[in-house]
């Protein structure tokens, strides 16, 4: 099977923002350690079948990408400045012509050429395949938040929002920390020809999501909640590998579908 189905028994954890009142929280989130304690990592060029079957080749940077607000977008068009030619395949074109077009309902994003993102470069290019802003941001020892558009860094973490009623009449904010499967894409996410989180071939990390995505999650969360997070997620990771070893069922841990 290329993917596993989506659904299956998750495992939730809620925490008070450690940066808010413990006795009457204002702000709490919600993680999916099931997810964020997974080998899912990314494989563009080593396996990645890419979105959509005839355009294996783009990963998911076939649509270009969404920008979350102006200073998301200021971000990408000053870090695409920075770019070199041998960094950036169509640096000429993004220079000369801009790196951000409108969606059809208006929304701002990168450009799409050649049928894909600017920003990626293409097989064949000497400086190399993949996003030219992942690229900047590994040749200079940066955080991938610190180049890319948010969509993309993010991708596939996913941070929603919910206001939740209490029954006595007070609220608090959720701030949701999960898995940006196919139903995060919209109505459309079904139609895309393959997904990696569900995909198995790409469960093969040395490290679990809440570790290799550590910069990407404390920028999200910000450090003090990304250590109660951590903490948690090394707990579960541990309970797991003690009950495996002891050949035991791992009933209650929910192990990632994904995951072989």
């Amino acid at each position: 099977m290329v993917e596993r189905p989506l659904g299956g028994p998750r495992h939730w954890l809620e925490f008070p923002d450690p940066e808010h009142d413990d006795q009457d929280p204002e702000v709490v989130y919600r993680a999916d350690l099931t997810w964020l304690t997974s080998r899912w990592t990314c494989i563009f060029g080593r396996g990645c079948r890419g979105i959509y079957a005839d355009r294996p080749d783009d990963g998911c940077c076939t649509l270009g990408a969404h920008y979350s607000d102006e200073e998301d977008r200021n971000r990408t068009e000053r870090m695409a400045r920075e770019l070199t030619a041998e960094q950036w395949q169509y640096r000429d074109d993004g220079l000369t012509h801009g790196v951000s077009e409108r969606d059809a309902d208006g929304e701002a994003k990168t450009r799409v050429v050649d049928g894909a993102c600017l920003f990626l470069n293409r097989p064949g290019f000497a400086g190399g395949a993949g996003c030219a802003l992942h690229t900047l941001a590994e040749q200079r020892g940066l955080p991938i938040t610190a180049t890319k558009p948010d969509v993309c860094w993010q991708l596939p973490l996913r941070r929603s929002y919910s206001e939740v009623e209490r029954p006595d009449g007070t609220s608090c904010q959720v701030i949701e920390i999960a898995e940006y499967d196919r139903r995060g894409w919209g109505e459309g996410g079904h139609d895309l020809d393959w997904y990696c989180t569900t995909a198995p071939a790409a469960h093969v990390g040395t490290e679990p999501v809440y570790v290799s995505c550590r910069d990407e999650l404390v920028e999200l969360m910000g450090q003090p909640a990304y250590d109660v997070l951590a903490e948690h997620c090394r707990a579960r990771d541990e309970a797991m590998a003690a009950r495996a070893g002891r050949s035991l069922p791992i009933v209650g841990f929910a192990p990632h579908p994904a995951s072989d």
